[in-house]
């Protein structure tokens, strides 16, 4: 099985796990809104979680749901991202965005549901006591004014400042925005399996900053029908970015060297881990 059929059927196994949550949740115009928001997308932050749980022998009934926790923090992510307040978008995964198929207000509640329904499955794990609340504070601090909102707020702020940022200012910026979800994804399995995350926090590390290399890239070089999101939308905000600084070229150079730093991270684990290198080098392959 190639690796780009290994992810699609471990995401839909992520979306069957996800309906099942949503399904006990009480019918309302909000759930419709979630369901639509956690529809699609690669789910590969869900990918990570499973497959560095799978290093500690963690069973996959508790992995599936740590996967669905963080993809329903992503999605909320994303759902507020997308608002007219932020970045403005009308096309996300193929469809709509939230607050063009409803309305703002519907968006805001319904990414708002999904950050906390995220907290509520974490808790809800079957795990030890210590296991769960490590995972949710690790979680709270990354997702939080230390981590991908942080890096929301200085995207925003960049993009009115007098000078555009540096290269070093885009890769903290990036760190906390993107970054910090990925590098929780990866880490989640060592939490999980009470192991040691050394390893995973460097493979991750560089996984972050590849993956936004190639969006990147993406927003340059892409498809509209493959990404599923409008490209070009960096340069008509003004936004520095990587290719800005690097090229083209450049870019996908200094992705694909920490594409192999990533790699050279999971050198001392066996063929289990064969799954986290393969991502990592889907990241600068990926058309979508």
């Amino acid at each position: 099985m190639s690796f780009e059929d290994q992810l699609r059927a471990t995401s839909v196994e992520i979306g069957t796990a996800t309906i099942n949550v949503l399904n006990q949740l009480p019918e309302s115009e909000i759930l419709h809104a979630m369901a639509h928001a956690m529809n699609g997308g690669k789910r590969l932050r869900g990918y990570l979680v499973i497959e560095s749980a799978g290093l500690f022998g963690v069973p996959r009934t508790v992995t599936i749901q740590a996967a669905v926790a963080i993809e329903c923090l992503h999605a909320y992510s994303l759902v507020h991202d997308d608002l007219p307040t932020m970045d403005d978008d009308d096309l996300r995964r193929g469809q709509p965005t939230v607050h063009v198929k409803w309305d703002d207000a519907t968006a805001i509640l319904a990414g708002d549901a999904l950050q906390t329904l995220a907290f509520e499955v974490l808790g809800g794990l079957d795990a030890s006591g210590d296991v769960r609340a490590a995972l949710i504070l690790s979680l709270a601090k990354a997702s939080g004014a230390a981590g991908m909102v942080l890096g929301q707020a200085q995207d925003i702020a960049a993009e009115t400042a007098r000078e555009r940022l540096s290269l070093d200012e885009i890769t903290a910026l990036q760190a906390n925005k993107t970054g910090a979800l990925i590098r929780w994804s990866a880490e989640a399995g060592a939490i999980l399996g009470q192991g040691d995350k050394t390893a995973l926090t460097r493979y991750a590390t560089a996984l972050g900053l590849a993956f936004q290399i190639a969006d990147d890239l993406l927003d340059v070089t892409g498809d509209e029908a493959q990404t599923g999101k409008r490209v070009g939308k960096d340069a008509g905000a003004g936004k520095a970015t990587f290719v800005d600084h690097l090229g083209v070229n450049g870019a996908r150079t200094r992705a694909e060297e920490l594409v192999n730093e990533a790699v050279s991270a999971l050198e001392s684990f066996d063929a289990r881990a064969d799954g986290l290198r393969d991502a990592a080098r889907f990241v600068v392959e990926r058309r979508f």
